[in-house]
């Protein structure tokens, strides 16, 4: 491999599509995004069509290929949206548009889950509860919703992996992504049958898996004639876009001392683990790993998200650093003022969608700073409570920091003294669509360091005012943890 050669990482976001080329020193060279629609039929329902994604690909390629000016490209990676489902018939067609990570329609699916399969066991082997948004309650609320669609059905695939589907002709799926179905066994990386014969659903279903490093195939002559990209070129499976995000961050099951915090719509805390130890309550996400380990995953529903919606509703005259002035000015604690971001429902440690948001404490003295403080404290605090049920399980000692919301100092420094924990703020973090690009060169043979380039670091400092703000956050909340 030479300068004169890149791969390419291609992540199917729920947003869009993003492509980019990464060089053999690690730099990223090149940066294509496509929009598509999100689909929302009913109210809590969330689909996309595949051919969307598939065109918006094929249109990024096409115009990336056309900036590379003669630089070859010696191998493609894929990442995406975790949870979805796409269903597929015998001849790899698109039955019926894909149902997303953030669907709520399953609640029944996933009761009927919960009558069939133990808890206990679902958490033991696969690392989570049944949840609304994971893959398997989509494929039961298909076999009872749509009887029609269920019985074409011939393969279920994640949104990356149809795009590995189009590119190569090849259906598979890889640990990362697997990992979030609730139908995969984490210890042995195969899918669960146990599970999936309870539940009186054919293994046959799922893909063939392979390893995140793994060559899907080559590059079919039609999809090279859609893409611009020569035929044969290999396909690299890649990884969901949390494990593509951690492996752009250099985040591996090798050092889980040192993990990330993510600042966007939604908040997350992400822990590297050596072994797959789930919490037995379930209270984060336990996947697999694109370097074959495995991390745990705490995730704030809306984070910056809420701050987002804060200001639409209160302060639409403030930008998102007027926010952070402002709450600046309020002393920790927001003089007894807090806020729940529960406002999309919460994930860990609750794993509830219908927890609520709300301010508490609120007083003729509140003013405008007190209200804004509550919102950055209320959403720090949730990743707190995700670092509390993680303790016991690994090994955090550093962050790294991504997202939006880390353009913010004040929050930074706000969050590190919440987790205590040393934090390094990046200047634009890569993303899943960089970490499938590495993921790329390892497949093709070469393993690539992340270029990573730091602009602050923070250091905890002790804060008695959010300590007791903390305490005070926890008594209002919709349950306990472990130290309750």
């Amino acid at each position: 491999m030479s300068e004169r050669s890149v791969t390419l990482g291609i992540d199917v976001g729920t947003s869009g599509i993003k492509v980019v080329a990464v060089d053999d020193r690690g730099e990223l060279r090149h940066e294509i995004d496509r929009g598509y629609p999100l689909l929302t039929p009913r109210p809590g329902w969330t689909e996309q069509r595949p051919q969307d994604w598939w065109a918006a690909a094929c249109d990024a390629l096409t115009e990336l290929v056309s900036r590379l000016d003669g630089v070859e490209v010696t191998a493609v990676g894929l990442s995406g949206q975790m949870h979805g489902m796409v269903p597929v018939d015998g001849a790899g067609e698109v039955i019926r548009p894909a149902i997303l990570w953030n669907d709520q329609r399953t609640g029944d699916a996933v009761a009927e889950i919960e009558r069939t399969v133990d808890r206990d066991t679902l958490i033991r082997r696969g690392g989570n509860p049944a949840i609304t948004g994971f893959q398997l309650a989509k494929v039961v609320w298909l076999r009872h919703a749509e009887p029609e669609a269920f019985a074409r059905l011939r393969t279920v695939l994640f949104p990356k992996d149809y795009l590995g589907l189009r590119l190569t002709g090849r259906a598979v799926a890889e640990p990362s992504d697997a990992s979030g179905s609730n139908a995969f066994d984490l210890a042995r990386g195969v899918w669960d049958e146990e599970v999936l014969n309870a539940l009186a659903i054919d293994p046959g279903l799922y893909p063939e898996v392979v390893a995140s490093d793994a060559v899907v195939g080559p590059l079919t002559a039609e999809a090279a004639a859609q893409t611009g990209l020569p035929p044969g070129v290999p396909v690299i499976a890649g990884a969901g876009d949390n494990a593509a995000a951690a492996t752009g961050l250099g985040l591996s099951s090798a050092d889980p001392e040192l993990g990330s915090v993510s600042l966007g719509t939604s908040g997350v805390l992400f822990a590297p683990l050596a072994e797959p130890t789930p919490d037995p309550r379930g209270r984060v996400h336990l996947f697999a790993h694109a370097d074959g380990g495995y991390y745990l995953l705490g995730v704030t529903l809306a984070a910056a998200g809420s701050l987002q919606w804060l200001r639409d509703t209160l302060f639409p005259e403030l930008t998102f650093d007027a926010l952070s002035e402002l709450a600046a000015t309020s002393p920790a604690g927001a003089n007894g003022a807090t806020f729940q971001p529960y406002l999309a429902g919460e994930r860990t440690p609750y794993m509830d969608p219908t927890v609520r948001g709300a301010w508490r404490g609120l007083t003729l003295a509140t003013g405008r700073a007190e209200l804004v403080r509550a919102v950055f404290e209320g959403v720090t605090f949730s990743q707190r409570d995700s670092l509390e049920v993680m303790r016991p399980l690994a090994g955090l000692r550093r962050l790294l920091a991504t997202g939006g919301g880390s353009r913010s100092p004040f929050w930074l420094q706000l969050l590190t003294d919440a987790l205590e924990l040393p934090l390094t703020q990046l200047a634009g973090a890569p993303g899943a669509a960089y970490g499938a690009a590495l993921l790329a060169h390892r497949g093709s043979g070469r393993e690539v360091a992340p270029r990573l380039r730091t602009t602050a670091s923070f250091e905890p400092a002790p804060n008695a005012g959010l300590r007791a703000a903390y305490e005070r956050y926890r008594a209002w909340s919709p349950g306990p943890l472990a130290e309750d």
